[in-house]
């Protein structure tokens, strides 16, 4: 049984940058692969729900008490997260994209929620915007003529 799948998104300038052929493949693929159980979890959540409505409260499973008590060790940091003394956290725009990376801070935080009115095109702008970044390739230039780009050291 074939079943057919349709993204319902609108397409804008540079949109196949993000969305290329490889990324829609792999979310038809992840689609197919987890619709059913995330149906399922839509429903158990429901249920559950209403067991905490009544007063139930979670607990601990016992077959998962060596795991909570065991002695947990993870992988050191990488050097880039060992100092973060200074973050900055903004919106996904170019100006303040670069203003963000310019600022001395060491590390940038790019926001798509709260700083972000996060529209389908806001969302799709902020990847380009990223990618732009990433790739050093980024730039903005005021109505009034103001330049804004990346400093040589960011």
């Amino acid at each position: 049984m074939e079943t057919k799948i349709q993204l319902k998104i609108k397409e804008q300038q540079n949109f196949e940058e993000v969305f290329t052929n490889d990324l829609i493949d792999f979310l038809v693929e992840l689609h197919q692969n987890f619709n059913p159980k995330r149906i399922q979890l839509l429903e158990d959540r429901k249920i559950r729900q209403k067991e905490f409505d009544k007063g139930i409260l979670p607990e601990f499973l016992e077959e998962t008490k060596e795991i909570r008590n065991g002695n947990w060790i993870c992988a050191p940091l990488p050097k880039d997260l060992l100092d973060r003394r200074v973050e900055i956290t903004g919106p996904v725009d170019r100006k303040m994209i670069i203003n963000a990376l310019n600022s001395g801070a060491s590390t940038f935080m790019a926001d798509f929620e709260d700083s972000n009115s996060p529209t389908w095109k806001n969302c799709i702008e902020g990847q380009l915007n990223l990618s732009d970044a990433v790739n050093r390739r980024i730039d903005f230039t005021t109505e009034q003529g103001k330049s804004y780009q990346l400093n040589e050291k960011t």
